[in-house]
């Protein structure tokens, strides 16, 4: 059984009721299962030992095993495992398991497994994919809030881990499944091709339906207050189009779009950070130390500028904000909250280093922050979540790593959270952007998603919205969306396309068959036409050197909304 349900929509609490349904009863009078293991992320360990307490009010007792040595790890499971255990739950990360599958071999070790965010399952050669494999238990219940993440063989490895051979061996379902329905969401697909597209996604559908448990957000919007998903359009400040121009054309990029050039990742890393802010290539690119094609970038850099002349060790120079444009934006923003209103905001990236910055920014802003990055240790991450959450504490930003606390954690405290930059997996951004929308919240939930105009974090977004077009194959209906855009168009990253907004050019949003130009507006005007509280300069302070472009998404289509906010500051 699989249970695809998005975030906050009572995965766990469902998984504990069938889990304690098992332990206590059984077809014949007797209980079908004797002992549980519950498989997840290091970082949820506490989360589910604390549900199950919550629950079941200490009628079970459990086994977590977390920041536990080697020793305290194999004593653990001995006991769990030994016939006078009175531990009927085991709760274990997936990296502890692996490390130790060899002690559950016996047939008795398992009788139901339970696996959470069961997408880290997606292919099934990886060495833990293969260690649960290996379980006897053949009662195996999957939790994920996004079934499909980039490819349909990354579904099939999933469904073929709890129910083996339903869908045939991986050649048939490329055969039967893959290859037609990836060929009918083409843009260029004849009728005929789109026509048997449809029909192998209703099929596939209709094969997995009888096993899959899959609801959406849509039952939350009655229970929770509304929530609103802007994408953020940022122009580049001078300084980053400079140093972009000038890495697009050098001889790395030259190269790379050739398809000559094999270190392809490390330069779209330092783009993504560009895309950021300068600084985050700045140490690199001043040590001699910068990925090929960024060394001609220090030339942009004035001496002093992020480091007051110790590079490395110095401090930004004010005003050092202006140099990025979606943290100029996110300065005006965050003044505004902290100012008119009692909102509480969560910043997410993927890079440390960008958190770096968030906390310079609250540091310099005197903004009560706290920040959740891989260095926090579990036992600590649960207090500084309660910190958040707490309407007494006087708190006001949360900076939060995407890749250390996208999943799992509850930051209700919150009502505003900002994706500072896109992942090329849109689940981690979905899993991220659901941490404040959850039970418990009382305010309206507004999510902002920030993209650098024309730069590669649109086409990262852009290619975010091809994958999530899979996601429709799990449905009730079956239905298989067209591609959004052409392979070609995804491949074009080593390119600055001087636009609004290139994802709503290549979406070609039917709701604006003529380009219009940005409205320019003061700024609280512009806050108001977006409804979302955008921030309001200060009398007096100095005014912005970028011009920024808020987009509203269309309430029916995946794209940007054709009316565009244009928030204006000439120096």
């Amino acid at each position: 059984m699989r249970c695809s349900l998005r975030q906050g929509l009572g995965k766990t609490l469902q998984a504990i009721t069938i889990l304690w349904t098992l332990l206590c009863q059984g077809y014949d009078g007797t209980p079908i299962a004797r002992r549980v293991i519950i498989v997840c992320p290091t970082s949820l360990v506490s989360n589910w030992d604390a549900e199950c307490e919550k629950w079941l009010k200490g009628r079970v007792k459990t086994t977590p095993i977390a920041e536990s040595t080697r020793a305290d790890v194999i004593q653990s499971i001995a006991l769990f495992l030994s016939p006078r255990s009175k531990s009927q739950v085991l709760i274990v990360s997936y990296e502890t398991f692996r490390l130790h599958s060899e002690r559950f071999a016996a047939p008795s070790a398992c009788d139901l497994l339970i696996c959470d965010e069961a997408h880290r399952l997606k292919n099934d050669e990886t060495l833990t994919n293969k260690a649960l494999d290996s379980l006897a238990c053949r009662r195996r219940i999957l939790l994920s809030g996004t079934p499909i993440q980039n490819h349909l063989d990354e579904f099939f490895s999933m469904v073929n881990f709890a129910n083996p051979g339903v869908l045939g061996s991986h050649s048939e379902f490329h055969k039967k499944f893959e290859r037609p329905i990836l060929a009918g969401r083409e843009p260029d697909a004849s009728d005929a091709e789109q026509k048997v597209g449809s029909e192998r996604g209703l099929e596939l559908s209709g094969a997995v339906d009888r096993f899959i448990l899959r609801r959406t957000n849509t039952i939350l919007s009655a229970h929770l207050p509304p929530k609103v998903i802007q994408i953020v359009c940022c122009l580049l400040s001078p300084l980053q189009t400079a140093c972009y121009e000038s890495v697009l054309s050098s001889k790395v990029a030259k190269q790379i779009q050739h398809g000559k050039e094999t270190r392809v990742l490390n330069v779209i890393q330092d783009l993504k950070k560009l895309c950021n802010h300068p600084k985050l290539i700045y140490d690199t690119a001043v040590s001699k130390k910068a990925c090929d094609g960024f060394q001609e970038c220090v030339q942009f850099f004035q001496p002093g500028m992020f480091d007051d002349g110790r590079m490395g060790r110095g401090q930004p120079a004010p005003g050092w904000e202006r140099y990025g444009g979606k943290f100029e934006v996110l300065v005006r923003l965050m003044e505004y909250l902290r100012t008119h209103t009692t909102d509480r905001i969560v910043l997410v990236s993927n890079y440390t280093q960008t958190l770096d910055l968030f906390a310079t920014l609250c540091r310099e802003k005197r903004y009560p922050s706290l920040r959740l990055d891989g260095s926090v240790t579990i036992s600590k991450r649960q207090q500084l979540v309660k910190r958040f959450n707490d309407p007494h504490d006087n708190q006001f930003a949360f900076l939060l790593s995407s890749k250390a606390g996208g999943c799992g954690l509850n930051l209700i405290g919150g009502n505003r959270l900002v994706l500072f930059d896109p992942d090329w997996n849109p689940a981690n951004d979905k899993q991220a952007a659901g941490r404040v929308w959850r039970d418990g919240q009382k305010k309206r939930v507004f999510v902002y998603r920030f993209l650098a105009t024309g730069t590669i974090d649109e086409k990262v977004y852009q290619r975010q919205l091809s994958k999530e077009g899979l996601q429709n194959l799990v449905d009730a209906k079956g239905k298989v969306d067209m591609a959004m855009m052409s392979r070609d168009d995804l491949r074009k990253l080593f390119t600055l396309t001087v636009c609004p907004s290139d994802t709503h050019d290549n979406l070609k949003c039917k709701r604006c068959p003529k380009p219009a130009p940005p409205v320019e507006e003061p700024v609280a005007e512009a806050a108001a036409a977006a409804a979302a509280a955008a921030p309001v300069e200060k009398k007096g302070a100095r005014p912005s050197p970028a011009r920024q472009l808020l987009h509203l998404p269309c309430p029916s289509l995946p794209c940007l909304h054709k009316h565009a906010v244009s928030v204006a500051a000439r120096a």
